[in-house]
């Protein structure tokens, strides 16, 4: 790829052994006028146009690669969207215009709306079904510059639902160029066969899905709905036990709708804390002592209807890491775009369009422990591009409501507008 107007690289100048955070967030690495090489599905050469073209190994071998003329527009790494829920047979619509009419989220839940609305539709689902679904949001999601992507389950919540579900997102991803990371989310909500009886439900995961999701491979992470009205902090920690003896990572939905303690879960050194609306002071500072990253979802803030978003200035200025995510599902964020959430993040979370694109890309990469390979644009790691038909960086969150991203690279892999492979 030649003729980039605007490179970001997102290499930082200080040494870093971490997640970005506070003032990282904005060291972007941008080169201009710039060229990536790659072979074999990795990055081997980032620099200037006019230094690749006078390199004696591409000369030589000039007629037998691909160029790319990206003609001045921005290319950046592809983003990681580490939190998405893709596996549900339906939107939602009978909870969308109840919101509208002015009923809040849990009241919606307790009148069988919700996350249990999704159920059915998933039991009864067959697998292909479910992984055509999952397939159509992740051509969707690299339409828009995804190039990676943490996919949850969590609408079965039966041993076999969850292990079908799992096993969806695996075949999903095995025909999709891209890169994506399964999690085991069983512990959404309590369901109602299991109404009134939390702990035998989290028996059933803990002794049940946890060691077959593990022992079928299906799952790197486990992840918990911390909540009042779904799991507590001691359920949590149980699950994450349990996780954590079968060797899968951990991460888990917090403070969305209240507060909780986060110091008691951060022992099992959790990937991410994801929402963390109503995060205390207390659990800022003690974030910011650790690698855990803050996951912020503001798209879900913006379809149920809340003034508050997630108080993105607090964490970045205590030193605690943070990433966005789509939180792509048929209840809360029926979004695949990154970019407009890159918007949102801007908009009403004052993020600069610099931290926000860290936050997209190499702190999501943090988030799915892959920043080895994902998240920046540096020698030997993964070819995943996202180019953007715009002059500057920050039109990417400026333009909303509309996809500026001309194409993506996915693992070496050259994507069509449709979603379609086109060049490997």
């Amino acid at each position: 790829m030649i003729n980039i107007g605007q490179l970001l690289t997102l290499r930082v100048s200080s040494h870093n052994s971490g997640p970005r955070r506070g003032t990282q967030l904005g060291e972007l690495g941008i080169i201009e006028d710039a060229a990536v090489l790659c072979l074999g599905g990795k990055i081997v050469s980032v620099g200037k146009s006019k230094d690749a073209l006078r390199d004696s190994w591409l000369k030589k071998n000039r007629e037998s690669i691909i160029e790319i003329d990206c003609e001045h527009q921005v290319v950046l790494p592809g983003f990681v969207d580490s939190h998405t829920h893709p596996v549900f047979a339906a939107p939602r619509l009978v909870d969308f215009e109840k919101r509208i009419c002015g009923a809040t989220y849990e009241e919606i839940a307790e009148a069988g709306g919700g996350i249990r609305s999704s159920v059915e539709g998933v039991r009864k689902a067959g697998k292909s079904q479910l992984a055509e679904k999952v397939l159509l949001a992740l051509r969707e999601m690299a339409e828009q510059g995804t190039t990676t992507v943490e996919a949850k389950s969590g609408y079965g919540l039966t041993v076999e639902s969850e292990l079908k579900s799992l096993g969806a997102i695996r075949d999903a991803a095995a025909r999709w160029p891209g890169t994506v990371v399964a999690t085991l989310l069983g512990a959404h909500v309590v369901p109602r066969e299991f109404q009134g009886n939390a702990d035998a439900y989290v028996n059933e995961v803990c002794e049940r899905m946890i060691p077959l999701a593990a022992k079928r491979k299906l799952a790197q992470f486990v992840d918990v709905f911390t909540e009042r009205g779904a799991f507590s902090s001691d359920n949590t920690a149980r699950i994450f036990e349990a996780a954590t003896k079968y060797g899968l990572g951990v991460r888990a939905h917090v403070c969305q709708l209240t507060g909780a303690a986060l110091q008691p879960l951060l022992r099992y050194h959790p990937a991410s804390f994801d929402h963390m609306d109503h995060v205390s002071d207390e659990d800022v500072r003690e974030l910011a002592r650790h690698d855990t990253i803050a996951m912020l979802v503001p798209g879900a803030n913006y379809f149920l209807g809340l003034e508050k978003y997630p108080p993105a200035r607090k964490l970045i200025d205590a030193g605690v890491p943070i990433a966005l995510a789509t939180d792509y599902n048929p209840g809360s964020s029926p979004t695949p775009s990154l970019p407009f959430v890159l918007s949102l993040a801007c908009t009403h979370m004052k993020m600069s369009p610099a931290e926000a694109v860290s936050a997209a890309t190499i702190n999501g990469a943090w988030a799915l422990r892959m920043s080895e390979r994902k998240g920046s644009i540096e020698t030997g790691k993964d070819a995943d591009l996202a180019v953007f038909d715009v002059d500057d960086y920050r039109e990417i969150p400026y333009w909303f409501g509309s996809n500026r991203c001309a194409f993506a690279v996915l693992n070496g892999m050259l994507m069509a507008s449709a979603g379609s492979a086109i060049l490997g």
